[in-house]
């Protein structure tokens, strides 16, 4: 099944952005101080992102129901001392025991990890802290992704279901099992170059914007998703452009699903394009001109 839309002359007003890369401290920005412990590299990396492009857009929380929240959440995060405890725990012999695995590996690790590996926490922990209360929609980590949950963001403002929504992508690539993905991918990407990082927009009606005081930092001029099924592995070549008034942005992809966001809340006045080619099936195109 293939998918097309496409946008042209949007009155969508970007009010607010964030991005985040590498370590940082999310303790600042916890409703429940006590849920930290509960939270992944990934999950503190999508509350800071989140909460400075909600500061940013002139809100405060709660956002409520009329605010949705849009991701492109994580990849499963796993260190290789956590893996092999697991097998361990599960072997019997030299052969993997389902019955050992059940009775044995959970004990073998620390079970807050449970929570800390789960791909959709970070948009839970978003929710949670910024008390949204509005629909929702999260997807896999991928540029391709990212423009999909674009699309239900923008559908959403246009039909009035909500005013505001927070659009973001995040993920925690420096860690054994994503290292160890990209490495055997082709063309493979060496896990040195990847970045974990994460990036909030908000984005709103202009003229709504403007009514409640913001200042519309950015415009959607046009976007362009086409989706055509492809097998992953099968040799489609992935290929990604950002440029920023006709120039070329360098360094860009190692943020992974986090890129254009990120981009755009580094991107000083000018227009920004982006055109993306994914290797899952994906045809991505976007325009911003940023205030």
């Amino acid at each position: 099944m293939s998918a097309r839309a496409v946008i042209q002359g949007t009155d969508v007003a970007v009010t607010g952005m964030a991005a985040v890369c590498g370590p940082c401290d999310v303790a600042p920005y916890l409703r429940i101080r006590k849920m930290g412990k509960f939270m992944g590299k990934q999950d503190g990396l999508a509350v800071v992102a989140a909460a400075r492009a909600v500061q940013a857009a002139g809100l405060t929380s709660p956002l409520g129901e009329r605010c949705g929240l849009y991701a492109a959440v994580g990849y499963i995060p796993f260190e290789a001392s956590d893996i092999h405890r697991l097998i361990d725990a599960s072997l019997d012999g030299e052969d993997f025991s389902m019955q050992r695995f059940a009775a044995n590996a959970f004990g073998a690790i620390n079970p807050l990890l449970t929570f800390r590996v789960l791909p959709n926490m970070p948009a839970f922990h978003v929710s949670l802290n910024l008390e949204v209360q509005g629909p929702y929609a999260v997807s896999y980590p991928g540029i391709g992704q990212f423009y999909t949950v674009l699309e239900e963001a923008i559908a959403a403002i246009a039909s009035g279901i909500i005013d505001v929504a927070l659009v973001g992508a995040v993920a925690d690539q420096r860690n054994f099992l994503v290292e160890h993905h990209f490495s055997r991918i082709t063309p493979a990407v060496e896990p040195e170059r990847l970045t974990d990082a994460a990036a909030f927009i908000v984005i709103e009606r202009r003229a709504e914007a403007v009514a409640r005081g913001a200042t519309p930092r950015a415009h959607l001029v046009d976007f362009q998703l086409d989706y055509s099924p492809a097998e992953p592995f099968a040799g489609r070549a992935p290929s990604e452009c950002l440029a920023r008034d006709g120039v070329c942005v360098k360094g860009f992809r190692e943020l992974g699903p986090a890129s254009l966001g990120a981009v755009l809340a580094e991107t000083g006045r000018g227009r920004l394009t982006h055109r993306a080619q994914t290797r899952d099936g994906f045809t991505v195109s976007s325009t911003w001109e940023v205030t």
